[in-house]
């Protein structure tokens, strides 16, 4: 069976390059994507669930990456759910994988867990792309950076039921071998952590949006350590559950994902104050220009929520987010229906 070995992505060290719209190159037609995401998962999260919530949405990669025998596939986790691509053999592993994971979620996490899976052709057929760059941070992490439109399209039709994948009748646990939640709060030593969702609207070109995002990240890479919400091995919290050597601790600081491209920016940050109010003052502008969607949610803590092994041997991938619903928050005030219907009455 051949192994994800379809694609040969170049990879790129400087997070800033991937905002090019050049470095991204199409996945093919015959190939799979696959989305989950947890229904309600914004009444779940006000609730107190968030942990829940985020272990669903981790497990997809887990038990498919077990299930596939590699963990070098594109994938991107998104705190309520995640996205990958596969080549068209792993039609069987990825149904039978995302059916194990929607069961896990609602025997175990009481979660209804939303399972879709379509074609790259059925996304191009409807106008939109799938695209996809690599992103190492470190030698030992690689993560895949997607463009095109194709996953957030993808992801509303399945939120209106389309390409979903029906439960199988003898579904068994799945496997998440590698997979680990510490929940590890760190505080903002700068002033606020910020999570940021940035989208560009239908009218926005691939140019424009590149330049926008570059701008943001100008802002926010004034710091030396370009905002990262992890503390250096000099500065980690001696109460860390983790104990890790401080050498291991510099790995698992590079191979974190507190920036990602996913049709749009997905920023975890330890910002100034001001940082952020500037930021803001840039990102209101371009959406009175018609040009972006955005959201932004601040709080103290950043959180290292769930890893998942990497394509090398021992090398974990490490996922952030912002300890007060981070992303989820963020998405929150970008649809402001969804924002009236998780907030307690």
């Amino acid at each position: 069976m051949r192994k994800a070995d379809a694609l040969s992505l170049n990879a790129h060290g400087a997070f800033s390059r991937l905002l090019d719209p050049d470095v991204y190159e199409p996945l093919p037609d015959d190939w799979l994507v696959g989305i989950t995401d947890v229904v309600d998962s914004t009444v779940a999260i006000a609730s107190g669930r968030y942990e829940d919530v985020n272990f669903a949405g981790a497990s997809a990669i887990a038990a498919l990456g077990n299930a596939w025998g590699r963990f070098d596939f594109p994938f991107v986790f998104r705190g309520d759910g995640a996205a990958f691509a596969l080549p068209p053999e792993g039609l069987l592993t990825a149904t039978s994988a995302l059916r194990q994971v929607r069961a896990f979620a609602a025997t175990h996490l009481r979660l209804d867990l939303r399972v879709g899976l379509l074609t790259v052709c059925d996304i191009r057929a409807h106008a939109h792309d799938v695209r996809v760059a690599c992103f190492a941070p470190s030698a030992n992490a690689r993560y895949a950076m997607f463009s095109g439109g194709g996953l957030k399209w993808a992801e509303q039709q399945i939120k209106d039921g389309r390409y979903l994948v029906e439960p199988g009748r003898y579904a068994t646990d799945p496997d998440l071998t590698g997979l680990a939640c510490e929940w590890q709060p760190f505080a903002s030593r700068r002033g606020e952590i910020l999570s940021l969702l940035v989208e560009p609207s239908e009218y926005a070109t691939a140019e424009g949006f590149s330049a926008l995002a570059k701008e943001v990240l100008a802002i926010v890479d004034a710091d030396p350590r370009q905002s990262h919400p992890l503390p250096d091995e000099i500065g980690r919290p001696k109460s860390s559950r983790s104990r890790v050597s401080a050498e291991r601790w510099s790995n698992v600081v590079a191979s974190s994902d507190f920036r990602k491209f996913d049709d749009g920016l997905r920023l975890t940050l330890d910002c100034t104050v001001e940082q952020i109010e500037t930021v803001e003052a840039v990102l209101v502008a371009a959406r009175a220009r018609g040009e972006i969607s955005f959201g932004l949610h601040r709080q103290s803590h950043a959180l290292m929520t769930c890893l998942v092994p990497s394509g090398g041997s021992g090398a974990h991938l490490h996922f952030l987010d912002g300890q007060d619903g981070g992303y989820a928050k963020a998405a929150l005030m970008m649809n402001p229906d969804k924002l009236r219907k998780a907030s307690p009455h």
